[in-house]
Formats: C-alpha cells, structure tokens, sequence
C-alpha cells in the first residue's frame, strides 16, 4: 500500500519519530503543529521543535490556531493523505482525524489503557510502577481508547527521573512509529481493544508535587522522581519554598513528628515521614539555583 502522511507533533519528543519516517523514505507530505510563540526577554518568536525539524527536511507546516478552522481543514484535504500520525499533540476533532481513508495513530507514552491522558510518564513513576512503554493506536471519540495497533515495554528503574523515562520512550517510541507505518503499509497490521485495568493521568499542576510529609519516604520520593525536572515537588519551610530535585528514602521507626527536620549542619538534610526519614540530596531553595545539599549548607542553616 502508498501511504501518503501527515504529521501532527509539537514538542522534542514528536521529533525523533518524525526524523526517522523521512529517513526511511516515507512520503511525509506535511507537518501540523503548533503556532509560534513569543519568548524571552524580546518576545522573539520561536518555532516548536517539531516545525524546526520540518524545515530541515523542506516539508510544508500547517500552524492553526483552530483546528476546527475551515480554511486549515481545507488545506489538509488538498494535501490527499491517507494516513495521519499524531505524537504528542493537541486533541483532534473528529472531522480531521476521520478524514484520511486508512485512520489516524496516535503514539502514548504508556501501556495503554493505563495512564490515559495528559500526563502518563509522570503518574507511572508517582504510582511507583516498575515498568511502562508506548502503545500506537487509531483514535476515535474518546481520548486515549482506541483499539491498539503496537506496543513495547521498557522497565522503571528505582533511581529513574521523568527525564529519563522521558527520553527512554521517545527514542523507543520513534521505533514504534516506524514498525507501525511499516505494518500498515504492509496491510498485514491487525488491532485490538484496549485490555486490562483503566488507569487515568490528568494534567500536573503545580499543586500536584506538593509534599504531605505524612506519606512513606518512598511515596514522597516516587513524587520527587515523577515529576524531575519539572514542575518539581516541592515544600514549604519557615516561610520558604524548597523544590526537591533527588532524595534517598531511609527506612526507620521514628518518634518524632511528621515533617521534622534534622541536619548535621554541613552534609545532609533529612525530613521525617510516616515510615522513615527523606535524606535530601539535591534541592532550589527559593530564589537561588538548583545545587547539592553540600553546596546549600556552605551558605545557609539548618
């Protein structure tokens, strides 16, 4: 089968997948992505990662700002793509993603159908699972429930931050892209309904890496690893915000309050919990940079 494409993708993890349909020689026709925005101190407009990439290899960009807009829809008809791949993008209208003659695949990055939504990397460290992966599937109505097409697994490692999870999946979800596109093509591909327990990953919030010192050290520290680099855990002391960016659970029965802080005043800094205390060892006090607990105890007490 000829497959003619449309790409829809905004941020780097979109980029890998796109980079390797060009270079194995797939008619990508156009790409969808987002608007250009202003930023820096100039307000300088700057391209997404996705459109950077495009222009590299002299593909048309399609930037709307309505999706339901009937001038874009009208373009991306003339384009005549009978498959559309959507990776890390907005949420289409049906009028678009039923438009080619084969479907739209999306590219999630989890092992659906747990963690649909926004955000499945981030909950699938929080839960403290031990292993995840990217699932391709053909959208309909409902977000994220489609039936699946592939999928791969990778393990979770106990030290494993969002960033590493994060580029872990998107240079294994490019491979995932490409068999897809490569099964379709083929007309061999078959696809399955979603199997096993529905699990739900809503947007992260700055509110959501707020730290309850009454949970276990490695509920608080599985907290922390979810949601490193960005937007951070975080609590509040003596009036302060402190990000906490690496901890290492200690395992202990304590007969001090929830929330106690302790330090030698040179080498560490621990917080009690329910089960044991948090040794934090990489932390943003407010209003300074990012540094180890050594390099924050020169300059400041506990």
């Amino acid at each position: 089968m000829k497959l003619r494409i449309i790409y829809m993708g905004t941020p780097d993890f979109a980029v890998p997948s796109l980079e390797l349909l060009i270079n194995s020689g797939f008619d990508v026709a156009a790409v969808v992505t987002a608007p250009d925005k202003p930023s820096g101190r100039g307000l300088k407009l700057t391209y997404s990662a996705v459109k950077e990439a495009a222009l590299k290899h002299n593909i048309p960009v399609l930037q709307p700002e309505k999706l339901k807009d009937q001038t874009f829809i009208t373009e991306l008809e003339s384009y005549q793509a009978n498959l559309f791949i959507v990776v890390a993008f907005r949420m289409l209208p049906e009028v678009i993603w039923q438009m080619p003659s084969i479907g739209t695949f999306n590219l999630h990055g989890s092992l659906l159908p747990k963690y649909q939504g926004a955000a499945p990397i981030n909950w699938a460290i929080m839960n403290g699972d031990t292993e995840t992966g990217c699932t391709t599937f053909f959208l309909k109505h409902a977000i994220d429930t489609g039936d699946v097409l592939l999928q791969r697994k990778i393990p979770i490692e106990p030290t494993d931050t969002f960033e590493i999870v994060y580029n872990n999946l998107k240079a294994i979800g490019a491979d995932l892209v490409l068999d897809t596109v490569r099964l379709i093509e083929s007309e061999k591909y078959s696809t399955h309904p979603q199997i096993g327990e529905v699990l739900h990953a809503p947007k992260i919030f700055k509110e959501t890496g707020l730290i309850d010192w009454n949970k276990s050290c490695v509920h608080i520290n599985n907290l922390v690893r979810g949601l490193n680099p960005f937007p951070s855990a975080w609590f509040v002391y003596n009036e302060k915000t402190y990000k906490v960016f690496k901890a290492i659970p200690e395992f202990e029965t304590l007969q001090v309050p929830f929330g106690t802080v302790k330090s030698d005043g040179k080498t560490c800094i621990k917080v009690a919990c329910s089960d044991g205390w948090l040794n934090l060892i990489e932390i943003q006090a407010e209003g300074k940079k990012r540094m180890s607990i050594q390099d924050f105890l020169k300059g400041n007490k506990i």
